[in-house]
């Protein structure tokens, strides 16, 4: 199969069971220097902290490191999160970045998750449908006010200092273009500079898993938007409707959406799915976990999907049903549906194993499916930098 329609990567820095975050994080640079050689366009590094099962804490330093390894693939955020790091700081650290690496750093920007109030209402269900080939699952009965779930929410973001709450978010992402136009004026005509930013050849981001505030806000000040359909695929549709509705030509004159998929590819759909049978396990220990994220099971380690409990196939059903595992064409034929019904400028992929070498692999699989344009390999050219 072969499209126009750029393929990227959202990389966790996954740990797998009995590794170390230094194996993943190691990994991880090596994954870019593929990626780059593969054709992929962009590579993002998440934002999760103290879960035992995801490395990538720090996207500024991955993207640094990645940058300095690659040669023409883009680097950035996806995303950093305004509750643990101020859109001042994340512009400069990505506009430090730009400086020596213009033109292929994007900082993208997300809210991070706060739990509502105990007794608030839980947000409306809805049903699972299929929209054009391309399957809409339902709502997760995953409540969010349970206390004990908010405890262990609000506990956990008291050791990472997660203090940035109430912040408008819309002023937030102002500030950051202000800065990269020159300066920022405050209310009280005050103004700032900041020389990393100033000028920065970086591209601005807004994540968005639903149609609130992020989307709208995206599209009003006429930003790219990064939907989330790997972690939310029952309101992937509802959020690039908003923003293509609120969206008004700014950065940019168009509006320019990019949407998350789950995949893992293998030579054979049976292998595939063996690889991918520990995801169901990984999933329940975020939404369900004392800690999050656990390390990556080994495929045959964990339980069975049919002698899991009704209770537990529901809350993981959406994840599971809309990761896209089979051999390479079976991938590329599922990213192509979801290309086409949410009419995605560009896909944005990512993938978990418990060996590495099998995520290499999937990419490299993928990207011959996608007909990604591949490069010569990187030991034709000097990675070390001049002077070195």
């Amino acid at each position: 199969m072969t499209t126009n329609v750029p393929l990227s990567i959202l990389e966790l820095a996954t740990v797998g069971a009995g590794q170390t975050g230094a194996t993943a994080l190691r990994a991880s640079l090596d994954l870019a220097v593929a990626a780059d050689r593969l054709g992929y366009h962009r590579l993002w590094f998440a934002e999760h902290h103290l879960a035992p099962g995801v490395a990538s804490a720090a996207p500024a330093v991955l993207a640094a490191l990645a940058a300095e390894r690659t040669r023409r693939l883009r680097v950035g955020s996806g995303a950093v999160l305004l509750g643990t790091t101020s859109p001042l700081v994340a512009a400069e650290q990505f506009g430090t970045i730009a400086a020596l690496h213009p033109g292929r750093v994007d900082l993208g920007l997300g809210r991070a998750f706060t739990p509502p109030r105990p007794g608030a209402a839980a947000p409306p269900r809805t049903a699972a449908r299929d929209v054009d080939g391309l399957h809409v699952p339902g709502t997760p009965p995953i409540d969010f006010t349970d206390p004990a779930l908010r405890a262990r929410v609000v506990a956990q973001q008291e050791v990472i200092g997660a203090g940035r709450t109430g912040h408008d978010f819309r002023a937030e992402l102002q500030l950051v273009l202000d800065l990269r136009a020159g300066a920022h004026v405050d209310g009280a005509g005050h103004a700032y500079v900041s020389p990393p930013v100033a000028g920065a050849d970086l591209a601005l981001w807004v994540l968005a898993s639903s149609g609130g505030e992020s989307a709208r806000v995206a599209g009003a000040l006429g930003l790219p938007l990064a939907a989330n359909y790997h972690v939310s695929p029952s309101t992937v549709l509802g959020t690039v409707e908003a923003y293509r509705a609120a969206f008004r030509p700014g950065v940019l004159a168009e509006p320019y959406v990019v949407v998350s998929a789950d995949v893992l590819a293998a030579e054979t759909t049976e292998r595939a799915r063996h690889l991918a049978d520990p995801f169901a396990e990984w999933v329940l220990s975020i939404r369900r976990g004392a800690q999050g994220a656990i390390a990556y099971p080994e495929p045959g380690t964990t339980t069975p999907w049919e002698q899991r409990s009704a209770a537990d196939r529901d809350v993981l059903r959406d994840r599971v049903d809309t990761r896209i595992v089979g051999t390479p064409d079976e991938v590329a034929a599922g990213l192509s549906t979801l290309q086409r019904v949410t009419g995605a400028d560009e896909l944005l992929v990512t993938t978990e194993t418990h060996d590495a070498r099998d995520r290499v692999r999937s990419f490299e699989l993928l990207a011959d499916a996608w007909g990604l344009p591949a490069d010569a390999p990187h030991d034709a050219y000097d990675l070390v930098p001049s002077g070195a």
